[in-house]
C-alpha cells in the first residue's frame, strides 16, 4: 500500500487502482471523452477555472458574403409588372446553330433541330456556307454543298481534308449518327453567283407568371431585450451583442435571396 497527498487530502491506493481528484480539482481524460471527472464549469469558480478557454467575442464570418441580392439587377434583368401573367420576346441567335443526324458516308444531315429550342424547324443554311460541326466528339469544319435552296430540313457538306466525314478520324461509317453545327462563314469560287437567300431574323416569345414566396420571423419582447457575449453580424451590415438583429436581417436577406434565385432556378 502507499499513499498520496492531494492538499490536506489523503488517498490510499494500490498499485492500478485509478486516482480520485479531490473535490474542484480536474482529471485529464487520455481521449477526448465528456466526462464528469474532466467537465469545466464555467459557473463555478475555483482552482480549476484556470483552464478555462479564452472567449472570443466577435463571431467568425467563415463563409463570407453569402448572399445573391443583386445578381439580377446587376443584369438589368428586373422589371416591375402589376398583371398576373407577363409576355416578352427575345432576339434569336446572330449565327445559326443546329443540331440533327448524318450520315457520314454521304455527308447528308436530316431530322434538323434548334439548337436553343430542340425542337424540329426549318433550317435557313445556304449553300455555300462554312460551318464548324462535331460529330462522336471530332470536331471539323466542313462546306455546305446543298442547303436551304435544295431543302430547309436537310443539307449536305463536305468536310475540308477529307472526301467524306467518315474518312476523318474517329468517325465511323453509321448513319444517323449526332451532328451539333454552327455557320461560321462562307466560300465561293471566283466569278460565281451571290448567296441565293436572305436570313429573315427571328425572335422566341415566352410568358411567364409571377409566384407568391412567404417567410417568417417571430421574437419575443424578452428576447429582443436580452443580451449575449457574443457580438454578431447579420447579412445586412448589422451588427451587435442582441441576437435578434443577426436573426432579423438574416430571415430578411434569405428572403431576398430567395426571390432572386426562384428567378434564376
Amino acid at each position: 500500500m502507499s499513499a498520496v497527498s492531494f492538499g490536506s487530502n489523503i488517498a490510499n491506493y494500490s498499485a492500478g487502482d485509478p486516482i480520485i481528484p479531490a473535490a474542484g480539482i480536474v482529471t485529464p481524460a487520455a481521449q477526448q471523452m465528456t466526462l464528469n471527472s474532466n467537465y469545466l464549469d464555467i459557473r463555478t469558480s475555483g482552482w480549476a477555472q484556470q483552464y478555462l478557454p479564452e472567449l472570443y467575442t466577435a463571431e467568425v464570418e467563415k463563409y463570407g458574403d453569402r448572399s445573391l441580392g443583386g445578381f439580377l439587377s446587376f443584369l438589368s434583368a428586373e422589371e416591375a409588372m402589376t398583371s398576373d401573367e407577363v409576355i416578352w420576346s427575345e432576339q434569336g441567335r446572330l449565327h445559326l446553330a443546329y443540331t440533327g443526324e448524318i450520315n457520314p458516308v454521304t455527308g447528308a444531315i436530316d431530322a434538323i433541330k434548334g439548337i436553343d429550342s430542340n425542337a424540329t424547324e426549318a433550317h435557313a443554311i445556304r449553300k455555300g456556307a462554312t460551318v464548324v460541326a462535331v460529330v462522336n466528339n471530332v470536331v471539323f469544319k466542313a462546306f455546305v454543298k446543298a442547303g436551304s435552296e435544295a431543302s430547309t430540313s436537310g443539307l449536305t457538306i463536305k468536310p475540308y481534308g477529307a472526301e467524306n466525314v467518315d474518312d476523318l478520324d474517329g468517325i465511323a461509317t453509321t448513319d444517323n449518327q449526332a451532328i451539333k453545327f454552327f455557320v461560321y462563314g462562307s466560300e465561293f469560287k471566283k466569278g460565281t453567283g451571290k448567296m441565293a437567300e436572305s436570313i429573315e431574323p427571328k425572335f422566341q416569345s415566352y410568358s411567364n407568371k409571377p409566384m407568391i414566396i412567404k417567410d417568417h420571423f417571430e421574437i419575443n419582447g424578452s428576447d429582443a431585450a436580452q443580451i449575449g457575449w457574443v457580438e454578431v453580424s447579420g447579412e445586412a451590415g448589422q451588427n451587435g451583442f442582441l441576437w435578434y438583429v443577426k436573426s432579423e436581417a438574416d430571415t430578411r436577406k434569405r428572403f431576398e435571396d430567395y426571390l432572386e434565385m426562384a428567378m434564376v432556378e
